[in-house]
């Protein structure tokens, strides 16, 4: 394009947005003086009730008197402590995750029986349709591998002899077959961009059998399909714990959104990816480790406590980090106390970060974890804040080899479960198009004929 093209072009894009700001700004004091719930968010931050769920339970506070108070979190999927799911799966040295996705899309623990039909169901639903990875992923590439798994998802489409039928036999196909697909077509897509936009070595492997999910994405994404029964054990705990979190969410209310209307699997699954792609949602992880980062080249000693609580006081006065003021991985909508899923991570992530050399990252991240409730309290008020999942989700799979490419990819991977689940519920049971109320602000205006403008 010819400079002056571009010059002339910034400055029509520089006019549109004086002009744009000239008529559209809104104030948030009027957002509060109306009693508008931003974020649908009551005063005393806890969520607005939309809906009724059999799914999920996050629970993060206790109502006494009408007021919420901080209470250790739990995270419950049908009545059943992801604790308990997490020490069956090292106590009976199982992967849990397919029973885990059996149980948010059936209400109930799955038989033996039931489990080795459900795992092969998965297992020959993880190959692709003929000809999609050639004409859908590695004909069309993308940077983002949050963006090529939305559009496959919607191709898949396509390649569905009966994508629009609602019922439950369905939508039950549909899912089984895109919670098994998305990580074939999460290391597919991961592996054309290495190609084209990375400029290295790609490799596809097919999927082997008898493996888990966990497992299968491993040995996929790995060149040489090795992998230790440690790491695909925290992987699988990864997915676990990702595999739901409410029907509020916003990924997961997305979903519940686009399902109100009466569209399609695709395009409601398509738009949870798009939601959680977002950096204020799935892609946290990342910004707790660009932190991370930078933290271990800013302050000398990671072991002390003062030194770690210094940096920590001077990013909320954004005089350190990126300036934002925010400490990532710090924090959570719901959880007040601590985030079950957090303390799970940080309990079974501590052996591997030592085996594989990451010490100091573990024990900066722990004293993140230890430091940061007491800095926030000092400089902010009474707020009760407490590390979140994506503090330690992050490390794990640096630890694991993964590229940062596929962190929030792998969110998604573990959450396609719970949207399913959710979108079943909605489909089914609440039957009534999601329409909430915005009020309107503007000035009324007689029509002006364009020549006396």
């Amino acid at each position: 394009m010819h400079w002056e093209t571009v010059y002339e072009q910034k400055r029509s894009l520089e006019y549109l947005c004086d002009r744009f700001r000239e008529k559209n700004y809104i104030d948030p004091e009027t957002c509060e003086r109306l009693g508008v719930k931003r974020g649908l968010r009551n005063p005393d931050g806890t969520g607005v009730l939309a809906g009724l769920t059999n799914i999920c339970d996050v629970v993060g506070y206790e109502m006494q008197d009408g007021h919420p108070v901080a209470a250790p979190g739990r995270l419950i999927y049908r009545g059943i402590d992801v604790n308990d799911l997490a020490r069956a799966a090292y106590e009976e040295d199982r992967f849990l995750f397919e029973e885990v996705v059996w149980l948010l899309l059936m209400g109930q623990l799955p038989t033996k029986t039931e489990l080795e039909k459900f795992c092969g169901m998965m297992e020959e639903a993880r190959e692709l349709p003929e000809g999609f990875a050639e004409n859908m992923i590695v004909k069309a590439p993308s940077p983002n591998i949050m963006n090529k798994m939305a559009r496959s998802v919607l191709a898949m489409y396509s390649y569905d002899s009966d994508p629009e039928n609602l019922s439950l036999e369905n939508l039950l196909r549909q899912s089984i077959a895109l919670i098994a697909s998305l990580p074939t077509i999460m290391v597919n897509a991961y592996q054309i961009k290495r190609r084209v936009y990375d400029r290295q070595s790609m490799f596809f492997h097919l999927p082997s059998p008898g493996e888990s999910t966990a497992e299968h994405i491993l040995s996929t994404y790995r060149a040489d399909q090795k992998y230790t029964h440690e790491e695909a054990k925290l992987l699988d705990l990864c997915l676990m714990l990702h595999a739901d979190h409410g029907g509020g969410n916003n990924s997961t209310f997305a979903c519940r959104v686009l399902s109100s209307s009466g569209t399609d699997t695709y395009s409601a699954l398509a738009a949870a990816i798009g939601s959680l792609k977002g950096p204020k949602h799935g892609g946290a992880n990342l910004k707790v480790m660009d932190q991370l980062d930078t933290m271990m080249r800013e302050i000398n000693n990671v072991y002390s406590d003062d030194e770690v609580a210094d940096y920590l006081a001077r990013v909320l006065k954004k005089q350190a980090g990126d300036g934002s003021g925010l400490i990532y991985g710090m924090g959570h909508a719901v959880y007040t106390v601590s985030d079950p899923r957090a303390v799970l991570l940080r309990e079974k992530a501590a052996h591997l970060a030592q085996v594989k050399g990451y010490d100091e990252e573990f024990h900066l991240l722990c004293a993140i974890e230890r430091l940061g409730p007491q800095v926030y309290a000092r400089l902010k008020g009474s707020k009760k804040v407490c590390a979140n999942v994506d503090l330690y989700s992050g490390l794990i799979y640096r630890m694991l080899g993964i590229s940062p490419d596929l962190f929030t990819p792998l969110f998604a991977i573990s959450r396609i479960p719970g949207w399913c689940a959710h979108r079943l519920e909605e489909v089914l049971f609440a039957n009534r198009i999601m329409r909430p109320a915005y009020k309107y602000l503007g000035d009324v205006h007689e029509y002006i004929p364009l020549a006396g403008r």
